[in-house]
């Protein structure tokens, strides 16, 4: 697996933004493919979601979305793994 998870950032010091939203794809204990989504301010641990997925394409395909939509938002790749 390559390029599973992201993280993203968006800041705007003159409304007081700055924000942050994980995308990780991490397997289950059932033999499912999860979807963790995970966002809120820098410094804070946020909110947190996992939708899950019967294959590892599936869930590549909604990170590849999450992605896209996030960067129409104005947020910024910070790292990847």
């Amino acid at each position: 697996m390559s390029d599973t998870s992201w993280i993203l950032e968006r800041r705007d010091p003159t409304r007081n933004m700055a924000r942050y939203y994980l995308v990780a794809i991490e397997p289950t204990l059932f033999g499912d493919t999860a979807l963790l989504r995970q966002w809120g301010r820098i410094g804070t641990l946020g909110r947190q979601r996992r939708d899950l997925y019967r294959t590892e394409v599936l869930a590549q395909a909604a990170l590849r979305t999450w992605l896209r939509r996030k960067a129409k938002r104005g947020y910024c790749i910070r790292s990847r793994s």
